[in-house]
Parts: structure tokens; sequence; C-alpha cells
């Protein structure tokens, strides 16, 4: 496996983890067409719950007033493989495996219990966010998990089969190669 991404998994500093968290506000922001909100002197974890609030509030916003959905999970999806590509070519991203590896180091940062395996079977058994979203919202932001895949993939595709704000135990999806997903 990548040593840079091992070492990360071992210990993300929390300025990375602001960092991190940051970068996602602005493409989520920008997605939303919205600004983002004040973050300065806050923690990683504050910054994680700001971005939980603002998620929750956009998305329910969209649904309530019946906004083009499609249009904004495609600004979801482009910024967050955006985000992905630059970590592909930062870490310098070759495997499966080592994709796996880097969406558990960025999926710990938001809070969520991430487990991929070689074969692109993912399991998430805590969602940090699954608290704040309705089934409806978390179909909406998913847009950035598939776009953020893809983007680490160096072209994947990557499906949900269940979620937990569904009412499912675990979230569960499959990661292929754009090629191999037919």
């Amino acid at each position: 496996m990548n040593l840079l991404i091992t070492l990360l998994a071992m210990h993300t500093p929390q300025r990375v983890k602001r960092w991190a968290l940051v970068d996602l506000f602005d493409v989520t922001a920008a997605a939303f067409e919205s600004d983002v909100p004040p973050l300065a002197g806050l923690s990683p974890d504050e910054c994680l719950l700001q971005y939980a609030l603002f998620t929750q509030h956009h998305t329910e916003s969209l649904i309530r007033n019946g906004q083009d959905l499609d249009y904004v999970q495609h600004r979801l999806y482009q910024g967050a493989r955006e985000l992905g590509a630059i970590q592909h070519t930062r870490f310098r991203i070759h495997t499966v495996r080592d994709v796996m590896a880097m969406g558990r180091v960025l999926y710990r940062v938001l809070g969520i219990d991430f487990r991929g395996d070689a074969q692109g079977e993912i399991v998430i058994k805590h969602c940090y966010f699954s608290r704040f979203y309705t089934s409806q919202s978390c179909q909406i932001m998913s847009a950035m998990d598939r776009g953020l895949f893809d983007g680490l993939m160096g072209g994947g595709q990557l499906q949900f089969s269940a979620r937990i704000t569904d009412g499912q135990a675990t979230c569960q999806a499959r990661l292929r190669r754009r090629e191999d997903a037919g």
C-alpha cells in the first residue's frame, strides 16, 4: 500500500483535517451557489458540525422548494470529482486498495466508519451525517461520494445498494472502474 496514505491512516494531523473540511466546504458551497459560512477559529469537529448543518439546510431547502436536484447533484459530483482527482495525483493512487485506504482516511475526517476492500466492496457501519440527513438529502449528497471516488480512482463508478438513512443497518456500495461498470 502507498506509504503516504499509510502514514495518514496512522495519524491525520488536525491541520490536515481542517484543510480537508475547508476544501469540502468550498466545493459544496459552490455547488449550492452559496457562500461558505465563517469558519475562522473553528476546530475540525466544529467545522464538521457546521458542514452537516449547512448541507442539511441546503438539501432540505432544495427539496422543499422543488428545485432542480439533478443540476445540484451534477455540480456536487463535479466538485468532489476534482477533489478526488487532486488526491489521486498528490498521493499517486494506482490500485483499488490505495483508493480504499485513502477513502478510509478522508471519511474518518468526516466521522464515517468506512471499510472498503480490494474488490471494491464498501461497508459503512456508522455515518456522522445520518443523524442530520433524510433519505432524500442523503441521496443528493451522495453525489459527492460518487464524484470523490471517480476522481480518486481516475475513472470509477460508485453505486450504493443500501443506506443507513433508508433504515438499513449499514450503507453498502460497490466501486468499479468506469470501463468495468458497463
